[in-house]
């Protein structure tokens, strides 16, 4: 009678579980999901690539004028012509050039007012947060007067008083956008202040900068990197609506809502010196709103699926 031979396990070697899968491809997968955040990806990459690049892929300069081809239709249009891919403006200019130093403008803007808000209104609940009291109530009465006013309409009523320009406009934006920011902020330290390892932290000695900074910040970022790629979106339109309104870029700058705002009274006669600019607008803001669903959906563990 054969006995079957006995397998022997060697205990002195842990027990192994699956590993667990790396934060990064873990966040990639969850956005990769969404077929919608990936086109809004794509888009923005390609934004940047064409504002990086746009002194060598820009046919024309975007500021040379041409008395020969006043309002040219674009090439596929009777009398336009491939020099000039999407026709060009009233006074000659090449209007793809144009749009695609604009993208420049643009993103500048758009990243500009998101690292300005974000440091200022981190900061500030950061702040509001931790000390809560007298200081947390004069910082989110003042972001709520910010709030009760239309953002468009405190945004001229600041550039009005600072006089028109791009930094102007840039500032103005900034802080029309902070409340978002420090609210989003505020209510994260708070949540994050009772947990556990804020109290070790806390009866460790730690201060109060490396409770703030070191401890309760890190894990608070999460909102707060959804919130800014969203806000860049809206302060690309916010800067657009003020170069339209003639309190933004100043000509001959190829800023979108500057572009908008020459093209006007050529509305009926030339419809591509309104349309192309519109639609660099339209799919750079819904490019980033795309992103930021996506970006959403990986971070909070609420609406992964």
């Amino acid at each position: 009678m054969s006995t079957a031979p006995m397998t022997t396990f060697d205990l002195t070697e842990p027990m192994m579980g699956p590993h667990p899968p790396h934060p990064l491809r873990e966040f990639w997968s969850y956005f990769s999901a969404n077929r919608g955040a990936l086109a809004g990806l794509i888009i923005v990459v390609t934004v940047l690539l064409v504002a990086l690049f746009a002194p060598v892929l820009a046919p024309h300069a975007p500021n040379l004028t041409n008395s020969a081809v006043f309002l040219q239709p674009p090439a596929w249009q009777t009398g336009g012509s491939w020099t000039y891919p999407l026709g060009t403006d009233a006074i000659g200019r090449d209007i793809l050039s144009r749009l695609m130093h604009g993208a420049r403008l643009s993103l500048v803007i758009g990243l500009a007012v998101v690292t300005l808000s974000v440091i200022v209104g981190t900061v500030l609940g950061l702040l509001a947060g931790f000390f809560r009291g007298i200081f947390e109530i004069a910082i989110m009465r003042m972001m709520d007067i910010i709030l009760t006013l239309p953002s468009l309409l405190l945004a001229i009523v600041i550039v009005a008083i600072l006089g028109p320009g791009l930094m102007n406009a840039m500032l103005a934006v900034a802080i029309v956008v902070l409340p978002h920011y420090v609210r989003i902020t505020r209510a994260a330290v708070i949540a994050e202040t009772s947990r556990d390892y804020v109290t070790a932290a806390r009866m460790s000695g730690a201060s109060r900068l490396r409770l703030m900074f070191s401890e309760i910040l890190p894990n608070c970022t999460a909102p707060l990197i959804v919130q800014a790629s969203l806000g860049v979106s809206t302060a690309i339109l916010d800067a657009a609506a003020l170069g339209f309104l003639g309190l933004g870029a100043q000509p001959p700058s190829p800023e979108w809502g500057t572009m908008l705002a020459d093209a006007r009274e050529f509305v009926l006669r030339a419809w591509w010196v309104v349309t192309f600019p519109g639609l660099a607008i339209l799919i750079t803001v819904l490019a980033f709103n795309l992103l930021g669903d996506g970006l959403r959906d990986a971070f909070d563990p609420k609406l992964k699926r």
